[in-house]
């Protein structure tokens, strides 16, 4: 191997925004002073977050109910049942509202477009990087599936210090694709969509491409094959992304956006909208895929990922299959013989009683624990030099908006609510379902005094209670 040695964080550079991170290679990790192994691995928090929740009753049932998706990463996560988020509650709010925010905060929300403090992602941040991020990261990065806009806490799940937005949710795959790997611009910092859809981001990096895998490269050989297979992989994501095809006589068509609905058109008037189960969890992987990859490149290292909004109103259609199993096969409206509002998936929440069957809920809950167990297995997959994998090594904050979801009763319905945590490096047990028994914001607060953050979530007069059950 030659004496050239890569930083962890090396990336390609291309025009305007783009920078395309290097995977992990053998120069990253093998001193040749030394040839010792660097064990280190970068901090990272993530808020998984999914609408509706798991009413308690069900969670009672483990990995033989709705959580069956999540078994095969048990030895990974720790389920925590119990956890009570009824200090969250703000009267004359809607209830979705307050689980939603109070999700990662342990906070009510602070008026219709802010949470009542930070999330914990953004409280580890602070901690490791006061000054900020490296210019060549996304400082956070928030992105979602979801369909409810009314109130800014049903969909974006990570907050700064004063309870704003901590980054611009992103939407579409494309817009996460931009995000992470930038855009092509030309005459100076002017972006042009036309370009965009003509040019590969990686057309960008073609120079340093072929100095990396060519003759003079300081890579290994296996090394070059990492990075040519690294980049086809950039470039079938961003295929999937765009639309976009091979340009071999000059541009592709404009590329057609995102199937589903976004924006005011995903809420009309609170009413809303059928939905294909096909369609949604597409569009969800390929998200998923984006965020995943961009955590592999260390692109990213805080922020958060939304599978449904809180409260989502969607009227699902299609057959749900797990395991090569038929579950259930959605078609909300007509189950529910309404239409509108009263159509959704989300009536079954309001529905739900201990001692029915709740065959639909049910099979929705299991459906959003398929989706999110979809992105965990693909942070699972990426193996990092101390032997563990990003899983592992990550700390992934698992939650929801309701531990029922009768609004009548504040108490039962922030009661309960639905959390799993992975061990963030060996920081929090995991492999179990525990009967947690504690509020929110102190189970909240040990994670943050775990992982060597000082600052502490909610009122400072408030006496500290620590969950030392849920630590390794």
């Amino acid at each position: 191997m030659q004496n050239n040695r890569l930083s962890r964080r090396a990336v390609l550079r291309g025009l305007g925004a783009t920078a395309i991170g290097l995977p992990l290679l053998e120069e990253m990790m093998v001193s040749s002073a030394t040839a010792k192994i660097q064990t280190g691995v970068p901090v990272r928090a993530f808020n998984v977050f999914f609408g509706l929740g798991i009413p308690a009753p069900l969670q009672t049932e483990g990995f033989d109910g709705v959580l069956e998706p999540l078994k095969p990463l048990q030895q990974k996560l720790l389920i925590m049942r119990n956890v009570d988020q009824v200090r969250c509650d703000e009267s004359g709010i809607n209830a979705h509202f307050d689980g939603a925010t109070g999700a990662f905060t342990a906070e009510p929300p602070d008026g219709e477009a802010k949470a009542g403090g930070p999330s914990i992602d953004q409280v580890i941040r602070q901690a490791y990087h006061p000054e900020g991020m490296p210019p060549s990261m996304v400082p956070t990065l928030v992105a979602g599936t979801f369909f409810r806009r009314s109130r800014v806490g049903r969909y974006v799940h990570s907050y700064q210090a004063d309870g704003t937005v901590a980054a611009s949710m992103q939407e579409r795959p494309r817009d996460v694709f931009d995000r992470v790997f930038g855009t092509i611009g030309s005459d100076g910092d002017k972006k042009q969509d036309d370009d965009r859809f003509k040019r590969s981001v990686l057309d960008t990096v073609l120079e340093q491409y072929r100095f990396y895998t060519g003759p003079g490269s300081p890579l290994g050989s296996a090394s070059r094959t990492r990075v040519k297979d690294h980049l086809d992989r950039i470039r079938e994501y961003e295929q999937r992304a765009f639309k976009m095809k091979d340009r071999l006589e000059g541009a592709p068509e404009t590329p057609p956006r995102s199937r589903l609905a976004h924006g005011g058109q995903a809420d009309p008037g609170g009413q809303g909208i059928d939905m294909e189960l096909d369609a949604l969890t597409k569009e969800w992987r390929l998200m998923a895929d984006l965020y995943a990859l961009a955590v592999e490149l260390d692109r990213v290292r805080f922020g958060s990922l939304t599978f449904l909004a809180a409260g989502e109103r969607l009227r699902v259609t299609g057959d749900y299959r797990y395991d090569d199993r038929l579950i259930y096969q959605f078609n909300d409206s007509r189950d529910l013989n309404a239409t509108g509002d009263k159509g959704c998936s989300h009536e079954y929440w309001h529905q739900f009683r201990p001692e029915k069957e709740n065959t639909q809920l049910r099979a929705h809950a299991h459906m959003k624990m398929r989706e999110v167990a979809y992105f965990l297995a693909k942070l699972n997959e990426l193996q990092e030099p101390n032997g563990k994998s990003v899983l592992e090594n990550s700390l992934i904050t698992i939650s929801t908006e309701s531990g029922d979801g009768r609004h009548n009763d504040p108490k039962r319905e922030l009661s309960g609510v639905f959390h799993a945590i992975t061990s963030a490096n060996g920081r929090f047990k995991t492999g179990q379902i525990m009967d947690v028994g504690h509020e929110g914001l102190d189970v909240y607060n040990t994670m943050l005094a775990a992982m060597g953050a000082d600052r502490r979530l909610g009122p400072q007069d408030r006496e500290a209670r620590s969950v030392d059950a849920i630590r390794a």
